[in-house]
């Protein structure tokens, strides 16, 4: 009994105990704090690791300190690109660059892109000739920063001062390979198909110089005048002048490997995947001679020396009005969630042909647009393709294609989807043709032959048909698609 009394008396102290270490404590136990003495210090300047990574970032920038080596890589142009063609620079080695001053000028699978400098300083070295390949993320040239230079580290009395620029990188040559060369002198290698690690130098150190690469040229038979092969087309002969006439150089014989760039990349891919998709193809003849007596008729009222009227704005706008009846043709299809998006706008792609390569715009919102805006906007476009200057918005967002072949030639077209759009239309050459009319007599007709070329998953033959059936109405009889206009 006693210990019972005495085991139930000190559980009750050790309870009493807890509870009171539990209670705050009254405020005068509350110690002070203590106030530290601030020094007021200058801002550290960040470390190149953290300033290189700037062309990837989305935040302010900081100015870098003056006397940095600073990198300017390619970022990132648009969705799905990861490397670019170099066409031209803006700026040589030893020129002095302010913030946003174009640099160079280069070309993705879709549009061209110019890169401007986010630093003001001085070019130290340029690392990519035109006509390289540069891959997203890669140093395209080296600027010595001339920024505000802070030299005192905070919180020391030690001074922080940058190490001087290495000599070599104040020179403009660039060691390839082993090989000491400048980038001019490796871009004249390249033109003429040399491998430059081949070259015997006869510079200061094996420097290879201009004249190293004429002789190897000439001592391998290769002409010192002969053409350029930056922007070949694989697709026309190299033309030599011989007297007054034009004559296929008959001089060389060699096979020459040429490296697909800009456009003619793009239209690799895309059409490598274009030829999985099942087709098939529709074609119907159309009597324009309405739209030409329309069309004459605008051009002898035109004032404007801007506009010039051709069929091609018809051709469009009936298009927009017939793909309103028929939104199935104005889609595309996502083969991942077996779903077809019927697109609200009509954003119809123009093929256009340029000494750069095929390319399409399109035409945005055609659903909204008067001939007379049409007519400008492809003037627009054309004038940006033929100067490569089309920009991806220009390129992006297409819904449907037009292939205007007969403006160069030909009666008929089989035309391959522009994916993910479902259908693309070839027009041939219009040609004056006799046919009949409705008491028999023959008359001449001016004609012309359009073939849609379709994705057989998704559009069917008859949906086609009618499809053409109404855009074929609104072309042979004008008057309709005024009618249907808003």
């Amino acid at each position: 009994m006693a210990w019972t009394r005495l085991f139930r008396a000190a559980r009750a102290a050790a309870s009493a105990a807890a509870i009171s270490s539990r209670r705050p404590s009254p405020p005068s136990a509350l110690p002070l704090p203590r106030f530290a003495t601030l020094q007021r210090r200058k801002p550290t300047p960040l470390p190149l690791s953290v300033l290189k990574v700037g062309g990837f970032s989305s935040q302010a920038w900081v100015d870098p300190p003056a006397g940095e080596v600073l990198e300017v890589p390619l970022a990132q142009t648009g969705e799905g690109i990861a490397e670019c063609e170099l066409l031209r620079w803006f700026v040589q080695e030893g020129d002095h660059v302010e913030e946003f001053q174009p640099l160079c000028e280069v070309q993705s699978d879709k549009a061209t892109i110019e890169i401007t400098s986010r630093y003001k300083g001085k070019v130290l070295q340029v690392l990519f000739v035109p006509g390289d390949i540069v891959k997203v993320g890669e140093s395209l040239l080296k600027i010595l920063s001339e920024g505000t230079e802070t030299s005192e580290i905070s919180g020391s009395g030690a001074s922080h001062k940058h190490e001087p620029v290495c000599e070599s990188l104040m020179s403009n040559d660039v060691t390839v390979g082993g090989v000491l060369s400048t980038p001019s002198v490796r871009h004249l290698a390249k033109q003429y198909g040399l491998d430059i690690n081949d070259i015997r130098g006869t510079g200061k150190d094996g420097r290879v110089l201009k004249e190293d690469v004429l002789n190897n040229a000439a001592s391998k038979g290769i002409h010192i005048d002969s053409p350029s092969l930056q922007h070949f087309n694989a697709n026309e002969p190299i033309l030599m002048k011989k007297g007054n006439l034009d004559t296929v150089d008959v001089q060389h014989y060699e096979d020459k490997t040429i490296q697909l760039r800009g456009f003619q990349r793009s239209m690799v891919k895309s059409m490598t995947m274009a030829a999985k998709v099942p087709h098939f193809h529709y074609l119907e003849e159309i009597n324009c001679d309405a739209l030409v007596e329309l069309k004459a008729s605008f051009q002898n009222e035109n004032t404007d020396q801007d506009v010039k009227h051709t069929f091609l704005p018809f051709l469009i706008k009936s298009l927009s009005m017939a793909l309103s009846k028929y939104p199935l043709l104005n889609s595309s299809f996502v083969e991942e969630s077996n779903e077809v998006i019927l697109k609200g706008s009509h954003n119809i792609g123009v093929a256009m042909a340029t000494s750069y390569g095929l390319v399409v715009p399109n035409i945005k919102n055609a659903q909204s647009l008067s001939i007379l805006e049409i007519t400008k906007e492809l003037s627009r476009l054309h004038k940006l393709a033929s100067n490569n200057k089309l920009t991806t918005e220009d390129i992006n967002g297409g819904t449907i294609t037009l292939s205007n072949i007969g403006a160069i030639g030909g009666k008929f077209g089989s035309p391959l989807l522009n994916l993910p759009e479902v259908a693309i239309i070839a027009i041939g050459k219009m040609r004056k043709l006799p046919r009949f009319a409705e008491d028999g007599t023959v008359y001449p007709a001016s004609v012309t032959n359009v073939t849609i070329g379709a994705d057989h998953r998704i559009v069917d033959g008859a949906t086609v048909a009618r499809f053409c059936n109404e855009w074929k109405l609104l072309i042979e009889k004008p008057e309709l698609l005024m009618l249907e206009m808003r």
